[in-house]
């Protein structure tokens, strides 16, 4: 009754004028740190960019990353580098700009991009898992099980399901009714803070977004712990210390990326439509700090991925003569 209250209220105070710009507010609380916080994103969105693009071209051209762990490795990083890149430029113009605002295109746009590339990613977290409880559970049959082929139809369903998810969460976007006010309180267009803005009924629209990514979340997180659980199993009974050591080493940094990725997913998503103080920095989690750290987290714990670097770094970029 309150909800419908204030829909029927925001309608006849913007006499059903339509929006077609939108202002994100999420930086006018630091305008004195503008310049500053300009230049810390931008040397990050830097080190996304180098970190990302390293992994990606060290697992396609040296001939040891060539297993479907390392494959995978290689996609992660490619998906990290594009949604850092649906949010960060903006966020960086918009520090420089006087003027905070979007058009309502590209806002959809952006929401689009944002949930395609970032539920490919959860999606594909879930596969990196099943591939670790195949390589430890079954090393002897790993090669055959995970061949190239079984990892180009599992990238397919990541691309298939998360194109599904995102074209939901879009098409049902454009449904809403927005006639004023258009200000977003976030640093970029998503569902929650565009729900509040919304003029029309959102009491169905609401209940499709949650189910939407809740069956997402719920699906990979069931693949998730049902893989880590054997995994787990698995080492506790076959394993020596010293091995045991090793492969909870190795499995430590996708665990890490996991619960830093979908901690923050499920607390912005899988829930009705509130608004909390707390909502831009999460945000932050998942768009910028997931992407800067998936490469510092693989690089620094793989020793192999290190080794292939420091290999490409010395044949193929700073050649001995």
């Amino acid at each position: 009754m309150e909800r419908s209250r204030n829909i029927a209220g925001k309608m006849k105070a913007a006499n059903q004028s339509t929006v077609v710009e939108f202002t994100l507010l999420g930086l006018s609380n630091f305008p004195k740190l503008r310049i500053a916080l300009f230049i810390c994103l931008l040397a990050v969105y830097i080190l996304i960019l180098t970190g990302n693009l390293l992994i990606m071209i060290t697992v396609q051209v040296e001939p040891r990353l060539q297993s479907a762990m390392y494959y995978f490795l290689g996609r992660l990083s490619f998906l990290d580098l594009c949604y850092a890149s649906v949010t960060i430029p903006k966020i960086l113009i918009d520090f420089l700009s006087k003027s905070d605002t979007i058009s309502s295109g590209a806002c959809v746009t952006q929401l689009f991009f944002l949930h395609f590339f970032a539920g490919t990613e959860g999606i594909l977290l879930a596969v990196m898992a099943y591939d670790r409880y195949v390589a430890i559970c079954n090393p002897l049959r790993y090669t055959s099980i995970m061949n190239r082929n079984v990892c180009y139809w599992l990238e397919a369903v990541c691309w298939a399901a998360s194109f599904l998810h995102s074209i939901i969460q879009t098409v049902l976007t454009c449904q809403l009714t927005f006639c004023g006010p258009n200000n977003i309180d976030h640093f970029f267009c998503d569902i929650h803070p565009l729900l509040v803005l919304a003029c029309s009924d959102i009491f169905i629209i609401e209940i499709v977004f949650v189910a939407n990514s809740g069956m997402i979340s719920l699906i990979c997180s069931i693949v998730l712990l049902t893989s880590y659980m054997r995994i787990i199993t698995t080492i506790l009974k076959t394993q020596s210390g010293e091995g045991m050591g090793k492969t909870f080493s190795t499995c430590a940094s996708h665990l890490i990326v996991v619960t830093l990725f979908f901690g923050s997913c499920v607390f912005i998503y899988v829930r009705p439509t509130v608004a909390y103080a707390a909502d831009k920095m999460v945000s932050v989690f998942y768009t910028i700090f997931t992407p800067l750290l998936n490469p510092i987290i693989y690089t620094l714990r793989n020793k192999e991925v290190k080794i292939a670097i420091k290999a490409l770094l010395v044949k193929k970029i700073f050649p001995v003569k």
